[in-house]
Parts: C-alpha cells; structure tokens; sequence
C-alpha cells in the first residue's frame, strides 16, 4: 500500500517531515526513491513556469502543516489585511497554530501527530483542554500534556526525548515538567519554501 504522504513529499522533491522521524532516517521517501511518483516520474521535465513554481510553493505550505485549501487560502486573505508584511503575518499565523506549536515543542514528532493529540482532549492551554488544532496561541501561552494523559504510551520516553531536544527561540520548553511557554512572536525557524512566491501567487487570484 503506497503511503500518500510519502508520495507529496517525493512529487515535490522537498522533504517535509510528514512521517514523524522517518524523514531523518534512511527510510525518508526522498532519500530512498528520489524520482518523482509515476511510470514516468523518473524521465526528463521541462522547467515550470512561474505559475507553477508558486503552485508548487503553495502545495509545500498546504501539507506541511496539513491544511485543506480552502484553510490556507484564508490564512492568506488574512494576513493580507494586516498592518505588517503579507509573508511574515503568513508565517506568524501558521506558526501560531496550537497544531504546530505542540510539534515545535517537540510534544510531538509530527504536526498530524500533534493535531491528533489536541483532539483527543490531551493538551492543555493556560490549564484548560483545547481540542481545536487550528486554535492560534499568543504570547504568554502555556502548554502541557493533561496529567491523566501522562501515562499514555504516546508520551513514553518523552522526557527523556526532550531533554535532547531544542524548542525554537520564540517557545521556552521545560522538559521535566512537560511544560512550555510562548515567549515570542515566531521567528528563528526554517521552511521548505518560498514564501513570498505563495504571496504573489494568492495576490493574482
């Protein structure tokens, strides 16, 4: 059975770490079948048009943090009304997805795994469950793991995990308590695309 993640991640040519730790392994899509999915993802392509560069670049945002596309057109729509720079209210919207910020604290190894985990009632904001993936966190936020959820096989060895783990720069982690605390708008992380050539692409519709 093919793994249709594995097959966005190989059609794009971008690792995008949609398989929890698979994608640091040897096992990654990308690492063992670097040829695009297909009878004839392994001949020769013309190089996109810029259209499809942008398209290309939109579909990395869409499943790297799992959105449908009707969600990631309106995260654009929103940013695009801010005061700030249209990419950077982009990034600070998706960054800020209780979803990603329970991945980025390293809760979990994935943000599917993470969206997973806020639905079933076992993350908790501010001392309350959230089960909202899509719930945006602001500065000042507290996140942990709900204390009857502790013992779930999901988080074994977690702590230990953790205690190897940096959280980015905007997230402060304490690993034993299992606890973390948004200190800052997002910033200091890495992406696997071109943000400004999403914006120009939603920017013609």
């Amino acid at each position: 059975m093919f793994d249709t993640r594995e097959k966005k991640e190989r059609s794009l040519g971008t690792k995008l770490f949609l398989k929890a730790h698979r994608c640091n392994s040897a096992k990654c899509a990308t690492v063992r079948r670097q040829a695009k999915p297909g009878v004839h993802g392994a001949g020769r392509r013309g190089a996109k048009s810029e259209y499809g560069q942008q398209l290309n670049e939109k579909q990395k945002i869409r499943f790297s943090y799992g959105l449908r596309e009707a969600q990631i057109k309106k995260v654009f729509q929103t940013a695009s009304k801010k005061a700030e720079v249209t990419g950077n209210a982009v990034v600070q919207l998706l960054e800020t997805r209780l979803d990603n910020v329970i991945f980025r604290l390293g809760f979990a190894p994935s943000r599917s795994v993470a969206r997973q985990l806020i639905g079933h009632g076992h993350i908790l904001v501010n001392g309350k469950k959230v089960t909202i993936p899509s719930f945006l966190a602001k500065v000042g936020d507290k996140f942990s793991i709900r204390p009857q959820s502790k013992d779930h096989p999901v988080f074994k060895d977690l702590v230990a995990n953790l205690q190897k783990y940096n959280a980015p720069v905007w997230l402060n982690l304490d690993p034993e308590k299992l606890e973390g605390k948004m200190v800052s708008i997002p910033s200091d992380s890495e992406f696997p695309f071109d943000i400004n050539m999403v914006v120009d692409f939603y920017s013609k519709q």
